[in-house]
């Protein structure tokens, strides 16, 4: 088994060997072949002579003769008819004869002594289209002028437009245009059928005109031919008035009832199913119209399978099935269905497909033989149905020829065993059936012939790198010769990886690389002779591109830029080219084309598309593209109908526009109401942009007319055309006025609102209001008022601020609202006529208080409580010498409270108040004025700070009492400390001194060393903030003149020296002595930076770090209480007894009792509370200072 199918696979590749086509040199003997013929059908004009062409090559160069319609054609013994010379194309001068006469069915032959060939059955014929243009030019019209009536149709029902256009040959193209030559436009519902009809299925006011044209456009004669314009008249029975009726005279048109919605019928094909026959490779075309309200959507399906998805279109919304390149896979049964909300119905065409013959492996292809060799000659074809085959030999019929032993012939295949010289001929195969027919010549040319190279020799050959190398070696000699390649210096043929070498000589290198590159040879050989040539090849760089064009989205109007950079072989010469959808660029100055980029500016929706860039040289290409997309807003939505159609709902259908390359995101419907709000339109509802219906909510008693927008990111479309209009019957208001009030103007009146129903809420005509009210605490009967034309209603007499009950409802002519719900108001309000009991005043700290009041009862307030104010100012300071203050502030708490806090109160000082109540109309009457004292606080800084006497060492400061004391000044306290040129802060010193002393000499301090002083007042509360100063103390000016004088001498310099190194040691004992003690000047340094008591005053805001005493009140070291004049008590002092209260004891100027003044008294530790029992001496202070520096 294995055995035979080695040997049917060395059969065939024997007969490939054989059957290879050899291109016969023109220089040899052979056969004719035609190369050149009119086609089968062959359609001329009947203005142009007739020309049918036959072409034929040969050796030697063939002669012709004609059939005509199956017997000869004599050409020389018609004057009207040439042949051209060396050919057999036939020219047919028709001027002096009709064409008519030479119609028919035409054949050619070639012969010359080595065999004969035949053309195929040319049938010539004029067109159709070229009698009806005679006609037409005779004055006979295609179409019949008679006038035809105008179409009157009711809107709704479906129509159809015949066209019937003149026959063709090839068939007219049909389209509709109007008297000015604009196409009319098509939708689901209008469009045009196969045959040139134009269908409605279902007609609107819209369709109205009177110009639907009917054109038929011949290709062939390049004219075109109109119909009759056809006047369509749809009506709308609601719309009918008198004046139409009476012109259309009372037609039977106007008694018929409204159209209703309905499920869809076909219009065409008819019947449930019907059948097509169509040939394979032709183009399949079905369709299917429908009829119905709404208008019917079309889909198609294949019950015996899928569609094929690459050869399918729909055309015409739809309602065209196109299938190209017919198979015989597409036959089967078909299913168009058309739907509606009201239903659907199906249609199923059965399609069958026949096939005229077709070749399964070519044509036979011609044999070059030599003496005692073998050849077949195979003629494959297929069909439906199955085609006959018949063989000729010369023209011949084959068993008519002269027998030949060396041939035989098995159906469609002839094999020729040991053909011998002088049996050349050519042989016609003809394969045909009821569709069409194949005819074929192939010859047999028996030739000895040594072996040639047709490539031209030292031809050289380029190709890209890595691409394949193709390398001719095209020979002929029979036998046929046999090739081998070398490459360079002949040493061995080029056989075997990368090599491969074909049937016809051709030298294949798959993927060509640099080093393929040199001189090649072919060597043809066969039993007669050898020849050889020599060609070149190159390999080269190839072509890329680096940078591609990106794909890019841009608005109308504005510019972009594509980028296309390439590298190439530098030895070929590139050339860029920009294509637009495969096709060239316009011929716009926008479009600008650089060496490596392309600009378009003012984009345009027109340039949209794909960009491609094209870098080519003359071996090879790269292209890359991108696309452009051009984005804006969406066209408005069209087709608007009405559908399911009932008194408070209506769905609404729309088609969407171009949503031009941004996605549709909702859809925004509007609508206008002709009768309450003419030329205005309101927002309805949204949907989704992948919706194209909506069920709308109507209210009674409107004229509604919608309209549609679409919305993408670009923003709104413009609003569709309007629908047509839907008008709701009138009903008994559905909703009662919003917004129900009731409020005072007076203390005696009950004003009543409410927010008005619109025309739209109305439902009906004659819109007014019943105004109903009641006391609510009476449960009384309602009283009841009619009004109309307003929105208030005004009770008079009603008690004083009295709860009612009240209700608002909406009448029209045909009926009451639905029961309205119950609104509470209020009757007018009027000033409260009570105060605010058991008002007292808590202290809760020096500048903040809480006022407490009993609340007002209701029925005293007389009206919305709003709340309570608090009436408070302050009268005085508690110091005598401070006025009073009677600007008077006012503190609002709204709501119902009880309490509320003063803040920001100055302390030690006295203050009145009263608390009101107050509601819509006003305040009530004040509670009794009442009083509360602020206990003390700490005090202000003092007022200045001022230095004055500074000397070598010593220097005095003065100061003011604080403007604001807030209390009784207890004390003051002083501290100080240097600072040197680094600004690091030497050790506090610290005084503290008594209320009544307002300055301080300070002596022992180091000349020349700044120092930082910081001074605060204090009261029992504490300590306030402090006030700072900075000074130097400095020499008079004869002491430091005598200096300057001393300092020049040398002794003096000398002595300074000696004395620095002196205090140098002094210092290293004293640092020693002090870091046993644990204490060194860095410590204490740093002591001074981080204690927040000594900090400098911040800039921003003049402020100073108030004083603590949260520390350990231990005594500086070495301090001690003065005991000597250098503290001393101003006299100006005040004291309670120079105010006329008298007293046995001494008082400082805050009030506070001194006592006698002693280094240390019991009224001075008495007066100072927790504070140090002794104050700092400013003498130690001064000795401490000198162990910093």
């Amino acid at each position: 088994m294995e055995r035979r199918r080695m040997e049917a696979a060395l059969l065939v590749l024997f007969l490939g060997h054989l059957v290879t086509a050899l291109e016969v040199p023109l220089d040899l003997p052979q056969p004719p072949t035609i190369t050149h013929q009119s086609p089968k059908d062959y359609i001329i004009d009947p203005r142009e002579n007739i020309i049918i062409h036959c072409e034929a090559k040969g050796k030697p160069h063939p002669s012709f003769s004609w059939t005509r319609n199956g017997t000869h054609f004599d050409v020389d013994n018609d004057p009207n008819v040439s042949m051209k010379a060396h050919s057999g194309t036939l020219v047919v001068d028709i001027s002096r004869e009709k064409v008519e006469n030479y119609e028919g069915v035409y054949q050619c032959t070639a012969r010359n002594k080595h065999g004969t060939a035949v053309s195929n059955n040319i049938v010539v014929r004029q067109s159709i289209a070229f009698s009806a243009l005679r006609a037409l030019l005779e004055g006979s019209p295609l179409w019949s002028k008679e006038k035809i009536k105008p179409i009157v149709v009711q809107e709704g029902v479906s129509l159809v437009l015949p066209c019937r256009p003149p026959a063709g040959l090839p068939p007219p193209i049909i389209f509709w245009m109007d008297n000015n030559f604009q196409r009319l436009p098509q939708s689901r519902r209008v469009s045009q059928s196969l045959n040139g009809d134009l269908y409605f299925s279902n007609v609107r006011r819209e369709d109205s005109r009177s110009d639907y044209i009917c054109y038929a456009r011949f290709p062939h004669t390049q004219t075109i031919q109109q119909k009759q314009p056809i006047n369509v008249r749809v009506l709308n029975l609601d719309a009918i008035n008198d004046t139409m009726a009476d012109f259309y005279n009372d037609t039977d048109l106007f008694s018929e009832a409204p159209v209703d919605e309905r499920r869809p019928t076909f219009l065409i094909p008819s019947g449930s199913s019907s059948s097509k026959m169509v040939l394979r490779g032709h183009v399949l075309e079905m369709e299917c119209i429908a009829e119905g309200l709404p208008t019917p959507e079309i889909s198609w399906t294949k019950v015996s399978g899928d569609l094929p998805a690459r050869r399918t279109s729909f055309l015409h919304y739809n309602k065209t099935l196109r299938i190209v390149n017919v198979s015989e896979s597409d036959a089967g049964d078909y299913r168009c269905t058309a739907k509606n909300q009201l239903g659907a119905v199906h249609h199923t065409i059965h399609v069958s497909v026949k096939a005229a013959p077709y070749w399964i492996s070519g044509p036979p292809r011609n044999l070059v033989l030599a003496p005692r060799e073998n050849g077949v000659l195979t003629c494959r074809a297929s069909g439906t149905p199955k085609p006959s085959i018949t063989w000729s030999m010369n023209g011949i019929p084959i068993e008519n020829s002269p027998k030949d032993v060396s041939r035989k012939v098995e159906d469609d295949t002839i094999i020729f065993t040991e053909v011998q010289t002088g049996s050349s001929a050519v042989y016609q195969c003809n394969i045909s059936n009821d569709y069409g027919y194949l005819l074929s010549n192939a010859f047999v040319n028996v030739l000895s012939e040594p072996p040639r190279v047709l490539t031209p020799a030292n031809k050289v050959y380029q190709v890209i790198k890595n691409h394949q190398a193709l390398i001719d070696c095209a020979s002929f000699g029979s036998p046929i010769p046999k090739i081998t390649w070398f490459k360079g210096s002949r040493s061995i043929s080029l056989d075997g990886d990368p090599y491969i070498t074909h049937d016809n000589g051709t030298l294949e290198i798959h993927v060509a690389q640099a080093q393929n590159s040199g001189k090649y040879t072919c060597v043809a050989r066969n039993s007669l002779g050898i020849y050889e040539n020599h060609v070149h090849l190159e390999v080269k760089e190839p072509t890329r591109i680096l940078k591609q064009p990106e794909y890019k989205v841009v608005q109308r109007g504005r510019s972009v830029v594509f980028e296309c950079k390439v590298k190439h072989d530098p030895s070929l010469i590139p050339t860029m080219t920009w294509l637009k959808d495969d096709g060239e660029l316009p011929d716009d100055e926008r479009l600008i084309v650089d060496s490596d980029s392309l600009t378009i500016t003012e984009v345009t929706e027109n340039d949209a598309g794909v960009y491609t860039c094209i870098m080519n040289t003359t071996l090879d290409h790269d292209s890359a593209s991108a696309e452009l997309t051009v984005v804006e807003r969406p066209d408005p939505p069209t087709d608007l109908e009405l559908t399911d159609q009932k008194k408070r709902s209506v769905q609404l259908t729309w088609t969407p526009g171009d949503e031009h390359n941004s996605l549709i995101q909702k859809f925004l419907i509007q609508y206008e109401d002709s009768l309450h709000h003419r030329g205005h339109w309101h927002n309805l509802t949204e949907v989704p942009g992948t919706r194209t219906t909506a069920h709308l909510k109507l209210s009674p008693y409107v004229h509604y007319t919608f309209r549609v927008l679409a919305l993408n990111a670009m923003g709104f479309s413009r609003p569709s055309f309007p629908s047509r209009m839907y008008k709701t019957d009138p009903a008994a208001p559905d909703e009662n006025p919003t917004g129900v009030e009731g409020f005072g103007t007076e203390h005696n009146n009950l004003v009543i609102s409410w927010k008005p129903l619109s025309g739209f809420q109305a439902n009906g005509p004659g819109l007014h209001y019943k105004v109903m009210w009641r006391q609510k605490a009476l449960d009384s009967e309602w009283t009841t008022v009619t009004v109309a034309n307003n929105s208030k209603f005004v009770v008079l007499g009603t008690p004083t601020f009295v709860p009612y009950e009240l209700k608002v409802q909406a009448v029209n002519n045909h009926g009451d609202g639905p029961e309205p719900k119950i609104a509470e108001g209020y009757s007018g309000e009027d000033l409260p006529i009570a105060a605010p009991e058991n008002v007292q005043a808590i202290i809760v700290n020096s500048t903040l208080a809480e006022v407490h009041w009993d609340p007002v009862p209701l029925h005293l307030i007389r009206g919305h409580l709003k709340g309570y104010k608090v009436y408070y100012w302050r009268k005085h300071s508690l110091h005598k010498h401070n006025p009073d203050h009677m600007e008077k502030d006012i503190l609002t708490f709204s709501g119902n409270h009880t309490r509320g806090m003063l803040p920001g109160l100055h302390p030690f000082s006295l203050y009145s108040f009263n608390v009101r109540v107050y509601n819509g109309k006003g305040e009530g009457p004040p509670s009794p004025t009442q009083q509360f004292k602020m206990p003390e606080g700490v005090p202000g800084p003092p007022s200045s700070l001022l230095v004055s006497n500074p000397n070598l060492d010593s220097l005095t400061l003065e100061w003011g009492p604080p403007h604001d004391r807030n209390g009784h000044i207890t004390g003051y306290t002083l501290k100080y400390q240097p600072v040197n040129n680094s600004n690091e802060l030497g050790p506090v010193e610290e005084v503290a001194l008594a209320a009544n002393e307002t300055s301080i000499t300070l002596p022992t301090l180091k000349y020349s060393t700044r120092y930082k002083f910081y001074l605060n007042a204090k009261t029992v509360t504490g300590p306030g903030p402090a006030i700072t100063q900075e000074v130097v103390p400095i020499m008079d000016e004869a002491v430091a003149s005598r200096q300057v004088d001393i300092a020049t001498q040398g002794w003096f310099i000398g002595l300074m020296c000696a004395i620095a190194l002196l205090i140098l040691i002094l210092l290293i004992i004293c640092f020693i002595q002090r870091n046993k003690g644990g204490k060194y000047p860095v410590k204490e340094k740093e002591d001074a930076h981080t204690d927040p008591e000594f900090q400098p005053m911040k800039d921003d805001d003049c402020t100073f770090v108030e004083y603590s005493d949260n520390e350990d009140h231990k005594p500086l070291k070495g301090s001690r209480t003065p005991s000597n004049g250098t503290v001393k008590r101003d006299d100006s002092d005040d004291s309670l007894v120079d105010y006329g209260e008298g007293g046995d004891g001494q008082f400082n100027e805050d009030g506070s009792f001194i006592g006698q003044y002693s280094g240390k008294s019991a009224s001075r530790d008495t007066a100072e509370g927790h504070e140090s029992s002794e104050a700092p001496s400013p003498i130690n202070a001064m000795n401490s200072l000198n162990s910093f520096v």
